[in-house]
Formats: structure tokens, C-alpha cells, sequence
């Protein structure tokens, strides 16, 4: 290795992460689970990418994901699943290609009408070849070590990005936290984050598929979404879809609930306390569902042009009263959980 000089290792990373951004920000987020629109030359420089990274067409690829999310972990159904142990969903699954006859493109019907994914998959190959060979041949003959960058941008890339998809598959339904769900294997994994380009956070991403985000909170690696979200302010992106914030509050409610009672039935805790834990998840839940229910009135109001009526009536009022009712309940269902966590039953 170190035989490869500084502008080799540069290509390198380029072209890894390019690539790699073809898959996830093109393949996965745009295609598969259209959570957000892009410019047609984004649309197109996507779809080259993805080409480049060797993983099938857009149409195949978002076919088999599609397919995936509906039938996860259904071992006939699911093309990678997880229950069917590490190796198959890591690669076995397209080495031995299990399950496979004529292609069934019956779930992408909406990408079979894109302009862009039907020319890209007519030109797979072509794409493919002028992205890692000519293209890289040319500037391995311009830096003067065609050999170098070949092997290093080309062909040690390519290796690489396919065991970063990979882990997704395998790793990430195997390693990690149900943070939102436990109705399926996928889990939050915040070092495979790192090396997907903020593809770890899966078991959000199973529970709300069609977000442009996996990792949600500032400080969650997501280059991908940091991606989209930088090209929606220069008008490249737009529609960019998001989770209401209620719902992903009401899905993490649930999990801690689920999880703190079956710790609690595991130990012998008072009855009281187990009373305590239900009213307060209860409450906690009513005050969200009051919460949103009144945003979603209030967003009507805003679109009949009653800001006038929402000043003049006591609707602030209730809104207020809403808001501070469910930063009491979420203090106290947080109080609750974190002392039961830190308690003898779960030790």
C-alpha cells in the first residue's frame, strides 16, 4: 500500500464517497422510498454514480429494497433476510441467488414511467464501464499510474462500498437498539453510521421508511441527509419529507414502555411502581395525541387565513396549555424511566 501516492489515496476517497452517495442518496432515498424530488441533473449525475457503484440498476435495486421493507424477514419473501443468518444477508443472498426467476418489477411501476431510471437501466453496462474503467484509465494516464488508480479508486473502492451496503443487510439487523420498533429485526447501529454514509440508524428507517433522514438528531452522522438537505438550498432538492415529530415521540414512548415492562416483570418490583409506569405512559400518550391533534387544527385554521380569529380567541391559550401539559408529561415519564433504569431490576 505504500506504493500509492497522495493524488491515488485523494481519487480514493473521492470516488468512494461519490459512489457511495449514488446508492444512498440516489438509489435508496430517491428511488426506492422517494422521500424527496431532485433536479433533473441531480436525477441524472445520481444515476451515473450509482452505476459506477457496480450494485445493478436503479430498477433492479430499488425492486429487491421494496421488497425487502415489505416482507422483512419473511425468509421466502424478503430477498436479504436477516433470519436467515449473517452470511446469506450479507452476500450470500446474490451469490447463490436464491428464489430467482423472471424479474418482477410489479412493485416499481412509478420508476418504469421515470425517464431517468429507464435510461440508466437500458445503459447499465455502458454506464458502468465508462464510469470504472475509461474514466478512471484516463486519469490514472493523465497522473502517470494508470495501474494505481485502477486498483485503488476502481477496483479496492468498489470492494469497500459493496461491504458498507452490505452491512446495512446484515449487521444492521443483528447489532444495535429497536429504538421505535421491535416488529422487525433491523436495529439503530451509530458506528455503522460512519461507514454508510448515515445509513445505520435502521430501525428508524424500517419504522419510517419514507423520511429523508435516518439519523434524526443533530449530532447523528448522516452525511447523505446533510447531502440532500445542502442541495435543497440552491433548489436541486425539494419536497424533502419528514416525520412528524409526535409520531417518532409516540413510537420512542412505546419501546421505552415495552422494554421497562418487561424488565420490571422479570424482577420483583412493587405494584405501585408498576402503576406508577402505566399512568404515567397513559398520560404521557394522551397529552401527544391532545398535542397533535390541535396542531393539525391549528395548520387548518392557518389555511382558511384565520390568523386574526387565532389571535382573538382562546386558542393560544389552549395551545399553550397543551404544550406546557406535554413538556409535564414527558418530564415526568422521563424522571420515571431513567430512575427504573438506573434500579436493581434491571441489573
Amino acid at each position: 500500500m505504500n506504493g500509492y501516492d497522495a493524488f491515488e489515496w485523494s481519487m480514493f476517497f473521492l470516488f468512494l464517497v461519490l459512489t457511495g452517495l449514488g446508492i444512498t442518496a440516489g438509489y435508496h432515498r430517491l428511488w426506492s422510498h422517494r422521500s424527496y424530488e431532485a433536479h433533473p441533473v441531480v436525477r441524472v449525475f445520481l444515476a451515473f454514480l450509482g452505476a459506477c457503484g457496480l450494485q445493478n440498476s436503479i430498477l433492479i435495486w430499488s425492486s429487491d429494497h421494496r421488497r425487502h421493507h415489505k416482507y422483512v424477514d419473511d425468509n421466502e419473501k424478503d430477498p436479504y433476510s436477516a433470519k436467515k443468518g449473517f452470511w446469506y444477508s450479507h452476500m450470500g443472498w446474490i451469490l447463490r441467488d436464491y428464489h430467482r426467476g423472471e424479474k418482477d418489477f410489479s412493485n416499481v411501476k412509478d420508476l418504469q414511467r421515470d425517464p431517468v431510471v429507464m435510461w440508466q437501466h437500458r445503459n447499465y453496462l455502458m454506464l458502468a464501464l465508462l464510469g470504472n474503467s475509461v474514466l478512471l484509465i484516463f486519469i490514472g494516464w493523465l497522473h502517470g499510474d494508470l495501474w494505481g488508480v485502477f486498483l485503488l479508486a476502481g477496483l479496492f473502492r468498489i470492494i469497500l462500498n459493496h461491504h458498507f451496503t452490505f452491512f446495512i443487510n446484515s449487521l444492521a439487523h443483528i447489532i444495535g437498539k429497536q429504538s421505535y420498533s421491535e416488529k422487525n429485526s433491523s436495529r439503530d447501529n451509530m458506528v455503522l453510521a460512519f461507514l454508510t454514509y448515515g445509513e445505520g440508524y435502521h430501525n428508524y428507517h424500517h419504522c419510517f421508511q419514507c423520511d429523508y433522514r435516518n439519523g434524526i438528531k443533530w449530532f447523528h452522522f448522516d452525511p447523505t441527509k446533510w447531502f440532500i438537505w445542502g442541495l435543497s438550498y440552491i433548489g436541486l432538492t425539494s419536497k424533502l419529507r419528514k416525520t412528524p415529530k409526535i409520531r417518532i415521540e409516540k413510537a420512542r414512548l412505546r419501546m421505552q414502555y415495552l422494554r421497562t415492562v418487561q424488565c420490571l416483570e422479570q424482577g420483583f418490583a412493587p405494584a405501585n411502581l408498576k402503576l406508577s409506569l402505566e399512568d404515567s405512559y397513559v398520560q404521557f400518550q394522551e397529552a401527544l395525541v391532545a398535542f397533535s391533534k390541535f396542531k393539525k387544527e391549528w395548520v387548518q385554521l392557518k389555511k382558511a387565513e384565520f390568523q386574526e380569529k387565532w389571535e382573538k380567541t382562546q386558542l393560544k391559550m389552549q395551545y399553550l396549555e397543551l404544550k406546557a401539559e406535554l413538556r409535564v408529561q414527558k418530564q415526568k415519564w422521563r424522571m420515571l424511566y431513567s430512575m427504573l433504569s438506573r434500579s436493581k431490576e434491571f441489573g
